[in-house]
């Protein structure tokens, strides 16, 4: 499996997020991500954590850890709480809703979350102008 690159091809996915300042990326080939694990990509000068989580969702989220500052939250573990899909620093064990980047684990700093979104196979991740 190759790490996935974002290419230069962005898309405007809709006219909320283009109004909210977001602006959509093509990241890979939904097929490049493994169920259940993550994997690092760069967009945009970012690094980013993706997880696919399903057959066809995925979760994107900053790579850097939030406590420490090393990049290393793509080998996090993925896992739940309740109904939330959760992933833990691989560091020290923070665990974060991927839904929310609020850390579960006590009042540790946020995980800061990207919306991402599989279209036509191709996974596009969303980051702020």
């Amino acid at each position: 499996m190759t790490t996935p690159t974002a290419t230069a091809t962005t898309t405007a996915v809709d006219a909320a997020s283009r109004a909210a300042g977001t602006e959509w990326h093509d990241v890979c080939a939904l097929t490049d991500l493994e169920p259940l694990w993550g994997e690092a990509a760069r967009v945009a000068g970012r690094q980013v954590a993706l997880y696919r989580v399903d057959a066809t969702t995925v979760l994107a989220a900053d790579h850097r850890d939030p406590r420490t500052g090393a990049c290393v939250m793509a080998r996090g573990i993925l896992g739940s709480r309740g109904s939330a899909v959760t992933v833990a620093s691989p560091l020290h064990k923070e665990v974060y809703d991927l839904a929310t980047g609020r850390c579960l684990s006590g009042d540790g700093p946020a995980l800061p979350v990207h919306p991402a979104e599989v279209r036509d196979g191709r996974v596009l991740v969303g980051l702020p102008r």
